[in-house]
Protein backbone atom coordinates (compact mmCIF):
# COMPACT_ATOMS: atom_id res chain seq x y z
CA UNK A 1 0.00 0.00 0.00
CA UNK A 2 1.10 3.85 -1.15
CA UNK A 3 1.43 5.64 2.01
CA UNK A 4 1.09 9.57 2.18
CA UNK A 5 4.10 11.18 3.16
CA UNK A 6 4.62 14.76 4.07
CA UNK A 7 7.49 16.84 2.36
CA UNK A 8 9.56 19.29 3.57
CA UNK A 9 12.03 21.79 2.61
CA UNK A 10 15.39 21.00 1.24
CA UNK A 11 17.16 23.52 3.26
CA UNK A 12 17.97 24.04 7.10
CA UNK A 13 17.39 27.47 8.81
CA UNK A 14 21.16 29.02 9.62
CA UNK A 15 20.18 32.44 9.97
CA UNK A 16 16.65 34.36 11.34
CA UNK A 17 15.38 37.72 11.04
CA UNK A 18 12.79 38.54 13.82
CA UNK A 19 9.80 39.86 12.47
CA UNK A 20 6.82 41.12 14.48
CA UNK A 21 3.02 41.82 14.14
CA UNK A 22 1.66 45.50 14.66
CA UNK A 23 -1.93 46.18 15.98
CA UNK A 24 -4.99 46.99 13.52
CA UNK A 25 -4.92 50.96 14.56
CA UNK A 26 -0.91 50.61 13.79
CA UNK A 27 -1.68 49.29 10.19
CA UNK A 28 -4.40 51.85 9.59
CA UNK A 29 -2.11 54.30 10.38
CA UNK A 30 0.89 53.03 8.34
CA UNK A 31 -1.64 52.10 4.97
CA UNK A 32 -2.81 55.73 5.78
CA UNK A 33 0.32 57.38 5.63
CA UNK A 34 1.55 55.27 2.34
CA UNK A 35 -1.43 56.74 0.01
CA UNK A 36 -3.09 52.96 0.72
CA UNK A 37 -0.07 52.01 -1.73
CA UNK A 38 1.51 48.89 -0.51
CA UNK A 39 4.69 49.81 -2.43
CA UNK A 40 4.81 52.60 0.16
CA UNK A 41 4.91 50.62 3.29
CA UNK A 42 8.09 50.40 4.98
CA UNK A 43 9.50 46.72 5.33
CA UNK A 44 9.60 47.05 9.27
CA UNK A 45 5.49 47.50 9.42
CA UNK A 46 5.00 44.16 7.37
CA UNK A 47 4.42 41.08 8.84
CA UNK A 48 4.71 38.19 5.98
CA UNK A 49 5.99 40.37 3.20
CA UNK A 50 4.24 38.79 -0.44
CA UNK A 51 5.13 41.74 -2.17
CA UNK A 52 7.14 39.99 -4.75
CA UNK A 53 9.29 37.25 -5.21
CA UNK A 54 12.05 39.62 -6.59
CA UNK A 55 15.64 40.22 -4.80
CA UNK A 56 13.91 38.46 -1.87
CA UNK A 57 15.42 35.22 -1.99
CA UNK A 58 17.21 33.97 0.84
CA UNK A 59 20.96 32.84 -0.29
CA UNK A 60 22.57 29.46 0.86
CA UNK A 61 25.97 29.34 2.61
CA UNK A 62 27.52 28.55 -0.46
CA UNK A 63 26.40 31.83 -2.00
CA UNK A 64 27.33 33.80 1.15
CA UNK A 65 30.71 31.91 0.51
CA UNK A 66 31.20 33.04 -2.92
CA UNK A 67 30.39 36.32 -2.00
CA UNK A 68 33.44 36.77 0.27
CA UNK A 69 35.34 35.90 -3.13
CA UNK A 70 34.54 38.48 -5.02
CA UNK A 71 37.29 39.95 -7.31
CA UNK A 72 36.27 43.71 -7.73
CA UNK A 73 38.33 44.59 -10.27
CA UNK A 74 36.99 47.62 -12.25
CA UNK A 75 38.32 45.20 -15.52
CA UNK A 76 37.85 41.31 -16.35
CA UNK A 77 36.66 40.22 -13.01
CA UNK A 78 37.07 36.44 -12.51
CA UNK A 79 33.22 36.36 -11.12
CA UNK A 80 32.10 37.52 -14.24
CA UNK A 81 34.01 34.76 -16.16
CA UNK A 82 32.57 32.31 -13.33
CA UNK A 83 29.10 33.71 -14.22
CA UNK A 84 29.63 33.33 -18.36
CA UNK A 85 30.60 29.79 -17.65
CA UNK A 86 26.84 29.25 -15.58
CA UNK A 87 25.12 31.38 -18.20
CA UNK A 88 26.81 29.14 -21.19
CA UNK A 89 26.05 25.67 -19.59
CA UNK A 90 22.60 26.09 -17.93
CA UNK A 91 20.87 28.77 -20.30
CA UNK A 92 23.17 27.82 -23.74
CA UNK A 93 24.32 31.52 -24.39
CA UNK A 94 27.26 32.05 -25.92
CA UNK A 95 27.46 35.54 -25.41
CA UNK A 96 26.81 37.19 -22.01
CA UNK A 97 25.95 41.55 -21.09
CA UNK A 98 25.62 41.59 -17.27
CA UNK A 99 23.04 44.32 -15.94
CA UNK A 100 21.92 45.54 -12.83
CA UNK A 101 19.05 43.96 -12.80
CA UNK A 102 16.28 42.47 -15.35
CA UNK A 103 14.93 45.87 -16.72
CA UNK A 104 18.98 46.68 -17.64
CA UNK A 105 18.74 43.58 -20.16
CA UNK A 106 15.32 45.09 -21.27
CA UNK A 107 16.52 48.48 -22.06
CA UNK A 108 19.79 47.14 -24.27
CA UNK A 109 17.47 44.81 -26.63
CA UNK A 110 15.02 47.55 -26.85
CA UNK A 111 17.15 49.92 -27.66
CA UNK A 112 19.22 47.72 -29.71
CA UNK A 113 16.49 45.92 -31.81
CA UNK A 114 13.31 48.31 -31.52
CA UNK A 115 12.80 51.27 -34.32
CA UNK A 116 10.48 54.04 -33.97
CA UNK A 117 6.79 52.06 -35.81
CA UNK A 118 8.44 48.54 -34.76
CA UNK A 119 5.44 45.92 -33.55
CA UNK A 120 6.43 43.87 -30.65
CA UNK A 121 4.23 40.92 -30.19
CA UNK A 122 4.17 39.54 -26.90
CA UNK A 123 2.71 36.53 -24.67
CA UNK A 124 0.63 39.22 -22.87
CA UNK A 125 2.86 42.31 -21.34
CA UNK A 126 4.61 43.03 -18.81
CA UNK A 127 5.26 46.24 -17.24
CA UNK A 128 8.56 47.48 -17.71
CA UNK A 129 9.14 45.22 -20.98
CA UNK A 130 6.23 47.38 -22.21
CA UNK A 131 7.10 50.59 -21.21
CA UNK A 132 10.87 50.17 -22.46
CA UNK A 133 9.44 49.15 -25.88
CA UNK A 134 7.35 52.10 -26.15
CA UNK A 135 10.05 54.43 -25.10
CA UNK A 136 12.20 53.06 -28.12
CA UNK A 137 9.36 54.00 -30.31
CA UNK A 138 8.04 50.98 -30.63
CA UNK A 139 4.21 49.07 -30.14
CA UNK A 140 3.27 46.15 -27.63
CA UNK A 141 0.46 43.64 -29.09
CA UNK A 142 -0.71 40.93 -26.99
CA UNK A 143 -0.90 37.49 -28.74
CA UNK A 144 -1.29 35.20 -25.77
CA UNK A 145 -4.06 32.40 -26.15
CA UNK A 146 -7.34 33.55 -24.82
CA UNK A 147 -7.72 31.25 -22.04
CA UNK A 148 -4.82 33.05 -20.29
CA UNK A 149 -7.87 35.99 -19.75
CA UNK A 150 -10.13 33.31 -18.08
CA UNK A 151 -9.10 33.03 -14.48
CA UNK A 152 -11.23 30.32 -14.33
CA UNK A 153 -10.04 28.43 -17.28
CA UNK A 154 -7.66 24.92 -15.99
CA UNK A 155 -5.56 25.25 -19.39
CA UNK A 156 -2.38 23.34 -18.55
CA UNK A 157 -0.40 26.15 -20.93
CA UNK A 158 -1.98 29.57 -20.42
CA UNK A 159 1.16 31.10 -21.60
CA UNK A 160 1.00 29.39 -24.80
CA UNK A 161 0.90 32.26 -28.26
CA UNK A 162 -1.73 32.15 -30.08
CA UNK A 163 -0.09 31.63 -33.83
CA UNK A 164 -2.98 32.94 -35.54
CA UNK A 165 -2.85 35.84 -33.44
CA UNK A 166 0.64 36.21 -34.50
CA UNK A 167 0.34 35.65 -38.21
CA UNK A 168 -2.31 38.31 -38.61
CA UNK A 169 -0.30 40.67 -36.73
CA UNK A 170 2.87 39.86 -38.82
CA UNK A 171 0.64 40.04 -41.98
CA UNK A 172 -0.76 43.36 -41.14
CA UNK A 173 2.68 45.01 -40.60
CA UNK A 174 4.47 43.13 -42.76
CA UNK A 175 7.83 41.01 -40.88
CA UNK A 176 10.17 43.84 -41.24
CA UNK A 177 8.19 45.47 -38.77
CA UNK A 178 8.58 42.93 -35.86
CA UNK A 179 12.30 42.63 -34.72
CA UNK A 180 11.33 40.16 -32.10
CA UNK A 181 8.75 38.08 -30.47
CA UNK A 182 9.01 38.52 -26.91
CA UNK A 183 8.03 34.94 -25.04
CA UNK A 184 7.73 35.29 -21.24
CA UNK A 185 8.07 32.14 -19.25
CA UNK A 186 6.25 32.19 -16.98
CA UNK A 187 3.63 35.11 -17.92
CA UNK A 188 3.50 36.57 -14.44
CA UNK A 189 0.55 38.71 -15.10
CA UNK A 190 -1.37 35.83 -16.23
CA UNK A 191 -1.19 34.56 -12.74
CA UNK A 192 2.20 33.09 -13.07
CA UNK A 193 1.40 30.59 -16.01
CA UNK A 194 3.56 28.20 -18.43
CA UNK A 195 4.77 28.20 -22.31
CA UNK A 196 4.27 24.47 -23.73
CA UNK A 197 7.36 23.28 -25.19
CA UNK A 198 5.28 22.88 -28.08
CA UNK A 199 4.31 25.87 -28.35
CA UNK A 200 7.74 27.50 -28.17
CA UNK A 201 8.87 24.99 -31.13
CA UNK A 202 5.94 26.34 -33.42
CA UNK A 203 6.83 30.06 -32.76
CA UNK A 204 10.05 29.11 -33.45
CA UNK A 205 9.64 27.95 -36.64
CA UNK A 206 6.83 30.71 -37.51
CA UNK A 207 9.60 33.62 -36.77
CA UNK A 208 12.87 31.87 -37.88
CA UNK A 209 11.08 31.09 -41.52
CA UNK A 210 10.24 34.86 -41.95
CA UNK A 211 13.47 36.53 -40.38
CA UNK A 212 11.92 37.28 -37.12
CA UNK A 213 14.09 36.28 -33.76
CA UNK A 214 12.47 34.96 -30.88
CA UNK A 215 13.80 36.50 -27.51
CA UNK A 216 12.61 34.95 -24.00
CA UNK A 217 11.79 37.37 -20.96
CA UNK A 218 13.72 34.08 -18.85
CA UNK A 219 13.42 35.83 -15.31
CA UNK A 220 11.33 32.09 -14.20
CA UNK A 221 11.97 29.94 -17.08
CA UNK A 222 12.93 27.35 -13.76
CA UNK A 223 9.67 26.82 -13.11
CA UNK A 224 8.20 26.83 -16.76
CA UNK A 225 10.44 23.88 -17.01
CA UNK A 226 9.20 22.27 -14.01
CA UNK A 227 5.06 22.96 -15.62
CA UNK A 228 6.54 21.31 -18.53
CA UNK A 229 8.18 18.24 -16.74
CA UNK A 230 4.78 17.43 -14.56
CA UNK A 231 2.24 18.41 -17.40
CA UNK A 232 3.42 18.10 -21.37
CA UNK A 233 3.65 14.80 -22.53
CA UNK A 234 6.69 13.19 -23.06
CA UNK A 235 9.02 15.28 -21.06
CA UNK A 236 7.90 13.83 -17.56
CA UNK A 237 11.36 11.95 -17.65
CA UNK A 238 13.50 14.59 -18.57
CA UNK A 239 15.10 17.07 -15.88
CA UNK A 240 14.22 20.29 -15.19
CA UNK A 241 18.31 21.18 -16.70
CA UNK A 242 17.59 19.38 -19.82
CA UNK A 243 14.29 21.37 -20.51
CA UNK A 244 15.37 24.51 -19.26
CA UNK A 245 18.11 24.03 -22.18
CA UNK A 246 15.64 22.92 -24.44
CA UNK A 247 13.68 26.34 -23.99
CA UNK A 248 16.50 28.48 -24.74
CA UNK A 249 17.86 26.64 -27.61
CA UNK A 250 14.70 27.61 -29.65
CA UNK A 251 15.24 31.22 -28.82
CA UNK A 252 17.73 33.65 -30.50
CA UNK A 253 18.43 35.00 -26.86
CA UNK A 254 17.18 36.07 -23.36
CA UNK A 255 16.81 38.62 -20.90
CA UNK A 256 16.89 37.72 -17.26
CA UNK A 257 16.24 38.98 -14.04
CA UNK A 258 18.46 37.32 -12.13
CA UNK A 259 16.65 38.15 -8.79
CA UNK A 260 14.15 35.63 -9.53
CA UNK A 261 14.63 32.23 -10.45
CA UNK A 262 18.92 32.56 -9.38
CA UNK A 263 17.89 33.60 -5.96
CA UNK A 264 19.93 36.72 -5.31
CA UNK A 265 19.25 39.86 -4.33
CA UNK A 266 20.39 41.99 -7.27
CA UNK A 267 21.62 41.37 -10.40
CA UNK A 268 20.57 40.22 -14.23
CA UNK A 269 22.19 39.76 -17.81
CA UNK A 270 21.24 39.80 -21.06
CA UNK A 271 22.25 36.30 -23.12
CA UNK A 272 22.39 36.49 -26.85
CA UNK A 273 23.60 34.00 -29.74
CA UNK A 274 24.48 36.68 -32.44
CA UNK A 275 28.56 38.07 -31.33
CA UNK A 276 28.02 40.95 -33.89
CA UNK A 277 24.46 42.10 -32.00
CA UNK A 278 26.19 41.07 -28.27
CA UNK A 279 29.62 43.46 -29.50
CA UNK A 280 26.77 46.06 -29.97
CA UNK A 281 24.95 45.25 -26.41
CA UNK A 282 28.10 45.08 -24.54
CA UNK A 283 29.38 48.67 -26.42
CA UNK A 284 25.42 50.76 -24.72
CA UNK A 285 26.15 48.62 -21.34
CA UNK A 286 29.36 50.89 -21.16
CA UNK A 287 27.10 53.95 -21.64
CA UNK A 288 24.13 52.99 -19.55
CA UNK A 289 24.92 50.05 -16.83
CA UNK A 290 29.00 49.88 -16.31
CA UNK A 291 31.66 47.92 -17.88
CA UNK A 292 30.68 44.88 -19.79
CA UNK A 293 32.30 42.94 -17.29
CA UNK A 294 30.51 43.97 -14.62
CA UNK A 295 27.52 45.45 -15.55
CA UNK A 296 26.74 47.54 -12.29
CA UNK A 297 27.48 44.66 -9.94
CA UNK A 298 30.19 44.12 -7.38
CA UNK A 299 32.07 41.13 -8.24
CA UNK A 300 30.75 39.62 -5.02
CA UNK A 301 27.05 39.64 -7.31
CA UNK A 302 28.09 38.25 -10.16
CA UNK A 303 29.57 35.45 -7.98
CA UNK A 304 26.55 34.86 -5.74
CA UNK A 305 24.31 34.79 -9.26
CA UNK A 306 26.65 32.06 -11.25
CA UNK A 307 26.32 29.77 -8.20
CA UNK A 308 22.44 30.83 -7.62
CA UNK A 309 21.84 29.34 -11.48
CA UNK A 310 23.02 26.11 -10.68
CA UNK A 311 21.22 26.05 -7.27
CA UNK A 312 17.96 26.82 -8.81
CA UNK A 313 17.34 23.73 -11.44
CA UNK A 314 18.24 21.26 -8.69
CA UNK A 315 14.99 18.90 -8.46
CA UNK A 316 14.60 19.19 -4.90
CA UNK A 317 15.06 22.96 -4.79
CA UNK A 318 12.21 23.48 -7.26
CA UNK A 319 9.95 20.60 -6.65
CA UNK A 320 9.49 22.58 -2.37
CA UNK A 321 9.83 25.98 -4.08
CA UNK A 322 6.59 25.48 -6.16
CA UNK A 323 5.49 23.07 -3.51
CA UNK A 324 4.83 26.12 -1.01
CA UNK A 325 3.26 28.00 -3.77
CA UNK A 326 0.58 24.62 -4.59
CA UNK A 327 0.45 24.80 -0.72
CA UNK A 328 -1.26 28.02 0.01
CA UNK A 329 -3.07 28.05 -3.35
CA UNK A 330 -4.99 24.77 -2.22
CA UNK A 331 -5.78 25.86 0.79
CA UNK A 332 -7.62 28.88 -0.63
CA UNK A 333 -9.08 27.15 -3.24
CA UNK A 334 -11.00 24.64 -0.64
CA UNK A 335 -12.20 27.80 1.39
CA UNK A 336 -13.79 28.92 -1.89
CA UNK A 337 -11.86 31.66 -2.18
CA UNK A 338 -11.60 32.82 -5.90
CA UNK A 339 -7.99 32.20 -7.47
CA UNK A 340 -6.48 32.17 -10.82
CA UNK A 341 -6.30 28.61 -12.02
CA UNK A 342 -4.46 26.61 -12.35
CA UNK A 343 -2.11 27.58 -9.41
CA UNK A 344 0.95 29.57 -11.21
CA UNK A 345 4.53 28.80 -9.95
CA UNK A 346 5.76 31.98 -8.35
CA UNK A 347 2.60 33.28 -6.55
CA UNK A 348 -1.13 32.72 -6.29
CA UNK A 349 -3.15 35.38 -7.51
CA UNK A 350 -6.34 36.27 -5.79
CA UNK A 351 -9.04 37.31 -8.38
CA UNK A 352 -9.76 40.73 -7.32
CA UNK A 353 -12.70 41.30 -9.93
CA UNK A 354 -14.72 38.13 -8.49
CA UNK A 355 -13.58 39.27 -4.90
CA UNK A 356 -15.26 42.82 -4.48
CA UNK A 357 -17.79 42.90 -7.34
CA UNK A 358 -19.04 45.69 -5.35
CA UNK A 359 -15.87 47.71 -6.31
CA UNK A 360 -16.32 49.57 -9.94
CA UNK A 361 -13.08 48.72 -12.24
CA UNK A 362 -12.24 52.82 -11.87
CA UNK A 363 -12.16 52.58 -8.54
CA UNK A 364 -9.50 50.08 -8.81
CA UNK A 365 -10.85 46.57 -6.74
CA UNK A 366 -7.22 44.94 -6.67
CA UNK A 367 -5.26 48.42 -4.92
CA UNK A 368 -8.21 47.97 -2.75
CA UNK A 369 -8.27 44.63 -2.09
CA UNK A 370 -4.10 44.43 -1.64
CA UNK A 371 -4.08 47.56 1.18
CA UNK A 372 -7.23 46.16 3.05
CA UNK A 373 -5.39 43.07 2.90
CA UNK A 374 -2.61 44.28 4.74
CA UNK A 375 -4.88 46.38 7.44
CA UNK A 376 -6.31 42.81 7.79
CA UNK A 377 -3.15 41.28 8.75
CA UNK A 378 -0.10 42.88 8.27
CA UNK A 379 0.30 40.53 4.85
CA UNK A 380 1.70 42.31 1.93
CA UNK A 381 0.80 41.58 -1.44
CA UNK A 382 0.91 43.85 -4.61
CA UNK A 383 -2.00 44.59 -7.38
CA UNK A 384 -1.75 43.10 -10.84
CA UNK A 385 -4.67 44.87 -12.75
CA UNK A 386 -5.84 48.50 -13.89
CA UNK A 387 -3.35 50.44 -11.97
CA UNK A 388 -0.74 47.90 -13.32
CA UNK A 389 -1.63 48.34 -16.40
CA UNK A 390 -1.60 52.52 -16.53
CA UNK A 391 -2.83 54.31 -19.16
CA UNK A 392 -3.26 54.10 -23.08
CA UNK A 393 -0.24 56.63 -24.66
CA UNK A 394 -2.74 57.60 -27.59
CA UNK A 395 -5.77 58.26 -25.19
CA UNK A 396 -4.98 58.80 -21.76
CA UNK A 397 -7.48 56.73 -20.50
CA UNK A 398 -7.29 54.18 -17.90
CA UNK A 399 -6.29 50.36 -19.70
CA UNK A 400 -8.78 48.00 -17.72
CA UNK A 401 -7.10 44.48 -18.59
CA UNK A 402 -9.66 41.71 -18.37
CA UNK A 403 -7.22 40.38 -14.94
CA UNK A 404 -7.70 42.60 -12.06
CA UNK A 405 -5.54 40.53 -9.66
CA UNK A 406 -4.10 40.51 -6.15
CA UNK A 407 -0.43 39.25 -6.27
CA UNK A 408 0.86 36.79 -3.18
CA UNK A 409 3.99 36.22 -4.27
CA UNK A 410 6.19 33.96 -2.05
CA UNK A 411 10.02 34.91 -1.99
CA UNK A 412 12.34 31.56 -2.78
CA UNK A 413 13.67 29.74 0.53
CA UNK A 414 12.26 32.57 3.05
CA UNK A 415 9.07 31.32 4.75
CA UNK A 416 7.21 28.17 6.20
CA UNK A 417 4.60 26.55 5.60
CA UNK A 418 3.39 27.91 9.10
CA UNK A 419 3.51 31.46 7.32
CA UNK A 420 1.70 30.14 4.62
CA UNK A 421 -0.90 29.06 7.16
CA UNK A 422 -1.12 32.28 8.52
CA UNK A 423 -1.36 34.15 5.25
CA UNK A 424 -4.69 31.13 4.47
CA UNK A 425 -6.12 32.08 7.47
CA UNK A 426 -6.18 36.11 6.77
CA UNK A 427 -7.02 35.52 3.34
CA UNK A 428 -10.23 33.35 4.10
CA UNK A 429 -11.41 36.17 7.15
CA UNK A 430 -10.97 39.08 4.33
CA UNK A 431 -13.22 37.23 1.93
CA UNK A 432 -15.58 36.78 4.58
CA UNK A 433 -15.85 40.27 5.42
CA UNK A 434 -15.28 41.47 1.58
CA UNK A 435 -18.43 43.82 1.95
CA UNK A 436 -16.24 45.92 4.07
CA UNK A 437 -13.47 47.06 1.43
CA UNK A 438 -13.97 50.05 -0.48
CA UNK A 439 -12.74 51.47 -3.28
CA UNK A 440 -10.11 53.39 -3.88
CA UNK A 441 -8.97 57.14 -6.46
CA UNK A 442 -5.85 58.33 -7.07
CA UNK A 443 -4.36 61.47 -4.91
CA UNK A 444 -1.03 61.46 -7.16
CA UNK A 445 -0.34 59.23 -10.68
CA UNK A 446 3.50 59.23 -11.61
CA UNK A 447 4.03 59.77 -15.36
CA UNK A 448 5.42 56.04 -15.24
CA UNK A 449 4.81 52.80 -14.25
CA UNK A 450 2.41 54.22 -11.70
CA UNK A 451 1.72 51.00 -9.48
CA UNK A 452 5.22 52.00 -8.15
CA UNK A 453 4.35 55.51 -6.53
CA UNK A 454 1.21 56.44 -6.73
CA UNK A 455 -1.14 57.23 -3.96
CA UNK A 456 -4.71 56.90 -3.37
CA UNK A 457 -7.56 57.52 -1.18
CA UNK A 458 -10.52 55.45 -0.46
CA UNK A 459 -13.81 56.82 -2.36
CA UNK A 460 -17.14 57.99 -0.22
CA UNK A 461 -15.56 56.11 3.28
CA UNK A 462 -12.66 57.00 5.91
CA UNK A 463 -10.72 54.02 5.39
CA UNK A 464 -10.33 51.01 2.71
CA UNK A 465 -11.39 48.21 4.78
CA UNK A 466 -14.32 49.27 7.79
CA UNK A 467 -13.56 48.40 10.98
CA UNK A 468 -15.49 44.74 12.08
CA UNK A 469 -18.09 45.57 14.99
CA UNK A 470 -16.63 45.57 18.25
CA UNK A 471 -13.03 45.27 17.02
CA UNK A 472 -10.92 46.84 19.92
CA UNK A 473 -8.35 47.90 17.05
CA UNK A 474 -5.17 48.34 19.90
CA UNK A 475 -4.69 44.34 20.54
CA UNK A 476 -2.42 42.26 19.24
CA UNK A 477 -3.61 40.05 17.05
CA UNK A 478 -4.36 36.36 19.08
CA UNK A 479 -2.85 33.41 17.36
CA UNK A 480 -3.50 29.51 19.11
CA UNK A 481 -0.37 27.70 19.52
CA UNK A 482 -1.10 23.91 17.96
CA UNK A 483 -3.82 25.03 16.01
CA UNK A 484 -4.96 22.76 13.02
Amino acid sequence: MTRHRSWAEPWKIKVVEPIEMTTRSERERHIRDAGFNTFLVRSEEVYIDLLTDSGTSAMSDRQWAGMMMGDEAYAGSRNYYHLEEAVREIYGYQELIPTHQGRGAEHLLSKLLIKPGDHVPGNMYFTTTRLHQELAGGTFHDVIIDEAHNPASEHPFKGDIDLAKLDALVREVGAERVPYVCVAVTVNLAGGQPVSMANLVKVSEYCHARGIKVMLDATRAVENAWFIQQREPGMHGRTVAQILRMLCDLTDGATMSGKKDSLVNIGGWLGLRDPKLAAKAQNLVVVYEGLHTYGGLAGRDLEAMAIGIRESIQESYIRSRIGQVYYLGERLQHAGVPIVKPIGGHAVFLDAAAMLPHVPRDQFPAQALAAALYVESGVRAMERGAVSAGRDPATGENRYPKLELVRLTIPRRVYTQAHMDVVTESVIALFEDRDRVHGLRFTYEPEYLRFFQARFEPVGAARVLDTPDGADLSEEPHFELGGS
